[in-house]
């Protein structure tokens, strides 16, 4: 069926209603309308995501409900008609327009299977809905959240039964039921009350949170001055409760950011790694001379801060911060209490925080880019203790990625702005008590391990035609060896690569690696999650000044050969 067969089906067909048939008759654009209905939106390892409106390739009422009823059938079959009725699905939802709503759509459609459904009963944080799977001992989560992304989008992610996304192997299992319903008029969207339980174990999660606090000096604590802003997410409420109840006083919350909203209108993207996210906070932080912005998105599974300098505040990488939370937890942490301490990060994060791991004889692990892989080496280790496989029997402390993404602890799977918002406060205040700053911290870090350069270039082609042209460049640096001088090795993740020992070979990606004779390195990959192209750069020099020359010098060449510049 062409693009225009669908969208007439779906103007003309009485099952859509009359919200989704008025948007697109106001659609007169004729490349708008392909872009609504040349595909179906797809269903990929990391669930949906995409623009919200009406048409196969949009996220609304109806792809959502095609996603989660091809989720109920595969648990129906996988677990049975009992398991599902009495362990069920737990979904959560975020800020964003429409994700009460996505949710709620799910819920009705898993309960109109005959499965139970533990529904947040108000919007929070993604590693909450990670917790409560775990906590509720149920089949699978589901949380509706677009996470950094602009306001246009959502999206629809599924967890597994330890609370960790879908990785591939699991997620080809769900795509291939999703995929088989091919029509939309046998979803049922009535659903059965009976099998829906309002849920909210904040105060539970948040108890769990707190476990791995590492600092104890009250005093300390209360000196710390802190700005804080959800930036319209859904991080206020349990930041805000952690903070307190580990003996922060001196919180001042961002007024016009507290408040949820899915147009974020403060912001031009409620993305932490975006500069322009924390202008507010250190605005606020200048009037009332704070000593720490801390930023959370949407979801508050991402955390971003700015730190105060003799010359006003600055923004500190997710890099620069992994590594400092890598060292404050190594050196607060008695290693006595495990037999086999690992750390885990991504292949496109800075191998800095692996460097100092390393130094304290702490295992270091590296998976495929998205948190997912950081959540499930968290299963295999705990599978791996219980069934005696020594190979793999570690003990878990911190994972991290590039991206403002940090997990201390095993009490989620995913990402946790809520326990990194506590370690990366209780980090500040014991440097403030010894008269420095988490700059002074990095720069220490610096001096003993040498200077990295991070930084990521991210370019947007929207569209079909986007994708082809991204698709292209993919194609391009495939066939054209290393655009770099001195490389010293290419990996090529789409083919079969090495895990560390014990654990075979990492699933395939569409990312390219390149690293050069001095130990720096480039990555580059479409996003999963929009369409973009991204370049991951990591450049080691003797001091700041080499290095950003090192790495003005990569990135024209690099942006050249992809027609970028």
């Amino acid at each position: 069926m062409s693009y225009k067969e669908r969208y007439e089906q779906w103007l003309n067909d009485e099952f859509f209603d009359e919200t989704t048939r008025k948007e697109l008759e106001a659609i007169t654009d004729d490349k708008e309308i392909e872009d609504c209905f040349y595909r179906d939106l797809e269903f990929g390892t990391g669930g949906l995501r995409g623009v919200m409106g009406a048409g196969t390739n949009r996220m609304n009422k109806y792809t959502v409900g095609k996603a989660t009823m091809g989720l109920g059938r595969y648990l129906l079959d996988t677990y049975g008609a009992e398991a599902c009725k009495n362990r069920g699905v737990v979904i959560g939802y975020d800020t964003r327009n429409n994700s009460e709503f996505f949710s709620r759509t799910a819920a009705n459609v898993l309960s109109g299977m005959g499965v139970r459904v533990y529904l947040h009963a108000h919007a929070r944080p993604t590693p909450q809905l990670s917790f409560s799977v775990k906590f509720w001992n149920a089949l699978a989560g589901v949380v509706v959240t677009a996470s950094h992304n602009p306001k246009e989008y959502n999206g629809y992610k599924v967890y597994d039964e330890f609370g960790c996304q879908l990785v591939p192997g699991q997620a080809k299992q769900v795509i291939s039921y999703v995929d088989a319903i091919t029509d939309y008029h046998t979803i049922n969207f009535t659903g059965d009350d009976s099998l829906i339980f309002m849920a909210d174990v904040t105060d539970n999660f948040v108890m769990a949170v707190l476990k791995q606090s590492r600092y104890a000096d009250l005093a300390a604590k209360q000196n710390l001055k802190i700005v804080y802003t959800p930036l319209h997410g859904t991080g206020n409420v349990p930041v805000q409760k952690v903070l307190r109840m580990d003996g922060f006083t001196q919180i001042d919350s961002v007024a016009d950011q507290v408040n949820p909203d899915g147009d974020f209108p403060t912001v031009v993207s409620p993305n932490p790694e975006d500069r322009r996210a924390l202008e507010l906070g250190i605005a606020q932080a200048k009037r009332t001379d704070a000593d720490i912005v801390l930023g959370t998105d949407p979801d508050s599974d991402r955390v971003g801060i700015a730190v105060k300098t003799a010359d006003g505040y600055q923004l500190m990488t997710g890099n620069q911060v992994g590594a400092l939370l890598m060292n404050f937890i190594l050196t607060h942490t008695d290693m006595s209490k495990y037999q086999h301490p690992a750390v885990v990060k991504t292949v496109v994060t800075s191998e800095l925080g692996a460097d100092i791991a390393r130094k304290h004889g702490i295992a270091v692990f590296s998976t495929l880019t998205g948190f997912k892989f950081i959540g499930e080496k968290i299963t295999q280790f705990e599978q791996a203790k219980r069934n005696g496989n020594k190979e793999q029997d570690y003990d878990f402390l911190f994972g991290y990625e590039e991206s403002y993404g940090y997990l201390a602890g095993t009490h989620a799977r995913d990402k946790d702005a809520v326990v990194s918002s506590l370690l990366i406060c209780e980090m500040a205040a014991e440097a403030k008590a010894n008269g420095k700053t988490l700059l002074d911290e990095m720069n220490a870090i610096y001096a003993e391990y040498g200077y990295y350069r991070d930084a990521l270039d991210s370019f947007t082609l929207k569209g079909k035609d986007g994708l082809e042209k991204i698709a292209s460049m993919m194609t391009e640096l495939r066939a054209s060896g290393s655009p770099f001088e001195r490389t010293a090795s290419v990996t090529d993740y789409s083919k079969p690569v090495e895990a560390e020992t014990g654990f075979g070979t990492l699933p395939t990606s569409n990312v390219l690696k390149y690293v050069l004779e001095d130990g720096s390195w480039i990555a580059v990959r479409p996003s999963g999650t929009e369409p973009k192209i991204k370049i991951y750069y990591s450049v080691k020099g003797a001091d700041k000044a080499a290095a950003e020359k090192k790495l003005e010098g990569i990135q024209n060449t690099i942006q050249t050969k992809l027609g970028l510049k």
